[in-house]
Order: C-alpha cells, then structure tokens, then sequence
C-alpha cells in the first residue's frame, strides 16, 4: 500500500469517527534521475548546465593577474547530485586544463554509476590548438573517464572528418545511429558561415555523436545583434540537418528561449549557472517534453 493510500484511509478513518486531525502532507515525488547519453538513446530530451566556476568572479592573485576558473571533486559531487542535471558541460575551449578534467570525473566517480549525469568537456578548437595537440586531448579527456568530448568551431567537412577521427584513433565506443550501444558522446559545433555553407556534408560524415550550432559565435561572424535572427534560422537548419543524419542537436537556452528551443527540436538544452532559478527552469522544461 502506497504513502497515499494510506494517507486517504486515515482521512477517512478520521471522518466516520467524527474527528478532526491534522495529517501529513504526502512528500512531492522526486525528479527521476538520467543522464544525457540516456536520454538521447532514447530520443528524449536532456537538460544539463555549463559547469560554474568555484572561484569568485574576477579574482585576481597578489600582482593583479587575474586566476583562471576553478573546478573541484567537491563540486562536482554536489553538482552530480542534483537529479534535474541531466549532463555537466565543463567548458575548457578558453583554456585546457588536464586537472579541471581530472576533478570533475573524480567528483562525479562517488556517485553510482547509475546516478551520474553525463560528463561533457569542450576542449579548445583545431584551429587554435593544432591537429595533434587536438587529437591527444580528446584521447587524454576520455582516458581520464569524462562521458564525451565537444570539438568547438569546426570549420568544414574535411575538418569534421579529422575530428571524428581523433575518436576512432583513441578506441572510444562513440554512440551514433550506427553504434547504438556506443558509450562516448562525440560532439561537433558549427559556429561560422564558412561551416554553415558546409552543414550537411558535415552531416553526413560518419562517427560522431551530436552536430550542434554555437549561437553566440555564429551571431557575432555574421555581423552582430543585428543578425541575431539569421543566425537563429542558421541554427535551426543545422539542426534540421542533424535531425535527419540521426544526430540531436544542443543549444543554450534561457528563461526566454526555453520553451522555443524545445519546440524546435532541440534535444539538448544547455543552461547557465547551478542556482535555484536553473533548478526551476528545467522543471519547467522537463514538464513540456512529458518528464518528470
């Protein structure tokens, strides 16, 4: 018999006997705990946020030079934690740090295996990096036992080929529509006008995971708020291309675009911060696509 079958027996023990109680308010049912490799098996939905920095904003040492974003175990635990966060994204494209990495998958190993999100880091991009500094990042991150790797900025399909390669090259069992049962998410962006123009030769290329849309940098290549909007029809077109090669797409989402993004088939939504008003957000956005 369940918590609230009980409760409502009681309530009616409680009338026929013509007395008045107080009884207790059944707790609110939890958020079911995925993660975000789950969830796209699926073809569900997933929700995660950009990994905050544990350091103050804009902290600086003794000379003034100002400290790079700290992540910790402990963070990552308590982020871990949280069953509404569907995948962490731990955003290193800036600057790549072998010991972030580290301690976010050791935070996160003190969870069961069952209860984790899904670990996401984005690493710096090819151009900016190189091809072989690139290719023993990814091997290094997925080594050191995060979920998958995002390869931002990738420029065309020859690119894109390259970067799905750097998978195969370090073993990972990278899930796509031809290995259901992959383990590893491989993550490609789109973020330039060149690459637009490319998309669905990029699409077609096999061995990675998600083909996604960089909102904010493909805004400013072409031109600037003033673009805002052809930069979102250029999103959404990357994301009709995915769609149909049988990858989903991720984009950043807000208390304004939520709702849109998943209207719009965006089967990653990517949030801002680990605050009480995300926790809410993502309520909201689990309740649209039928989640708890």
């Amino acid at each position: 018999m369940t918590l609230h079958t009980l409760v409502a027996a009681a309530a009616a023990l409680v009338a026929s006997l013509g007395l008045r109680a107080e009884l207790p308010t059944p707790p609110a049912p939890q958020p079911s705990r995925t993660s975000a490799l789950a969830a796209w098996k699926q073809g569900g939905s997933a929700f995660g946020i950009f990994v905050p920095s544990e350091r103050p904003m804009n902290a600086t040492d003794a000379s003034g030079n100002r400290l790079p974003p700290l992540y910790t175990e402990g963070g990552a635990h308590t982020l871990g934690s949280n069953p509404l966060l569907d995948y962490l994204f731990l955003n290193l494209e800036g600057a790549y740090d072998a010991a972030s990495v580290k301690a976010m998958v050791t935070g996160l190993s003190h969870l069961p295996a069952n209860a984790r999100p899904t670990l996401l880091v984005r690493i710096p991009t090819i151009e900016a990096a190189g091809v072989d500094s690139t290719r023993a990042r990814v091997k290094a991150v997925l080594a050191m036992g995060a979920d998958g790797v995002v390869i931002p900025h990738v420029r065309s399909a020859v690119e894109a080929r390259t970067a799905a390669g750097f998978f195969r090259e370090a073993g990972a069992n990278v899930w796509t529509r031809a290995n259901p049962k992959g383990t590893i998410v491989a993550m490609l962006m789109i973020e330039d006008t060149g690459a637009v123009a490319e998309m669905n030769d990029i699409a077609a290329v096999p061995g990675y995971s998600l083909l996604s849309c960089g909102i904010g940098s493909l805004t400013q290549n072409m031109g600037g708020r003033e673009k805002a909007a052809d930069a979102e029809a250029a999103c959404q077109r990357v994301r009709d291309v995915a769609d149909k090669a049988g990858m989903p797409s991720m984009m950043t989402a807000n208390a304004a675009t939520l709702r849109d993004r998943i209207t719009r088939g965006y089967k990653g939504l990517l949030l801002q911060g680990a605050t009480a008003q995300t926790d809410s957000l993502i309520r909201v956005g689990r309740e649209a696509v039928g989640r708890r």
